[in-house]
């Protein structure tokens, strides 16, 4: 299920005009780089991160980067709108519809 998540927000990245690739980050994988005439945005796309380990680990290849970047974790989990030292947490359906 959670491949299948992935496959539509690169879609609608690609929709949106953005350039997509994968990324790495020592051993952890950034989902998807994506670059446009604006610069840069990062994406990690998981179902849920309400477990802590979860949450943590999709949070590690973001925290690496430091370029000041918009980082972005979206996930199909209902809470409001959240920011993990500035890593922006977001209801993947209410992304594809924004």
């Amino acid at each position: 299920m959670c491949r299948a998540l992935e496959n539509v927000i690169y879609l609608e990245l690609l929709r949106r005009g953005y350039e997509v690739r994968i990324g790495k980050v020592g051993n952890d994988e950034v989902d998807f780089i994506a670059t446009s005439e604006n610069g840069v945005e990062y994406y990690q796309v998981a179902l849920t991160v309400r477990d802590e380990i979860t949450l943590a680990r999709e949070l590690a290849p973001l925290d690496i980067i430091t370029d000041h970047y918009p980082k972005f974790l979206l996930t199909l989990d209902d809470d409001l709108p959240t920011s993990h030292n500035g890593i922006k947490q977001l209801n993947a359906l209410d992304w594809l519809l924004g």
